[in-house]
């Protein structure tokens, strides 16, 4: 089975939150980790055809100026699915990345072959004790090192890899596992919260 250390971790910007009502991105980052190390990374802007409103160029800085001379969303997306190849995805929220993925590739009629996993879920299973599951919360939590800021794609794409790393090596210590597979990480992110421990306690007996 693939090995959760062994992913790309992605992130969109976007002029909404639904593709649906015909949001569109605007930006993707991500981050190819193999064995646990970053061996990758891809960023580009990307034109969706339409100005930004006043409310997203200030949550992500993201400016209409900035997008004017940006590759349309059908360009960057065909490299992008190069970038993916057949690897496993993660996201935080994935639920939201996976909605633009699937419909910037839908809309080039190209697909992908990986599945994904929520960090933000998982993390909810693995650190209940934090304040709260947002991804700013978490990366201080575990005193992950800030050098950028937040809702820039490609740099949440690397705090979300971040993230994911220290979760599995805190899986690792504290259950005494030498590997675990992508899958067990998404049966995690639905296992109750009150089962968490029994449930990595039987993958310590497989």
């Amino acid at each position: 089975m693939p090995n959760a250390d062994t992913v790309v971790v992605l992130d969109f910007e976007t002029t909404g939150l639904s593709p649906g009502e015909g949001d569109r991105a605007i930006e993707i980052g991500a981050v190819r980790i193999e064995s646990g190390k970053v061996t990758a990374r891809f960023q580009e802007l990307m034109n969706p055809g339409r100005r930004v409103d006043s409310f997203i160029e200030s949550f992500t800085g993201i400016t209409n100026v900035m997008l004017a001379d940006a590759r349309p969303c059908s360009d960057v997306m065909r490299d992008f699915a190069d970038f993916i190849g057949e690897d496993n995805l993660v996201a935080h929220n994935a639920s939201f990345d996976k909605r633009f993925l699937d419909a910037e590739f839908e809309r080039i009629a190209l697909s992908y072959t990986g599945q994904f996993s929520c960090s933000m879920l998982a993390a909810r299973r693995i650190f209940q004790q934090a304040p709260d599951h947002k991804l700013g919360t978490l990366v201080e939590f575990m005193n992950i090192p800030v050098e950028g800021v937040f809702h820039r794609a490609l740099y949440d794409s690397e705090m979300t890899a971040k993230l994911w790393l220290a979760m599995l090596n805190d899986v690792r210590r504290r259950y005494a596992i030498s590997a675990i597979d992508f899958k067990q990480m998404q049966r995690v992110a639905k296992t109750p919260k009150h089962a968490v421990g029994k449930f990595w306690e039987s993958v310590c007996q497989l």
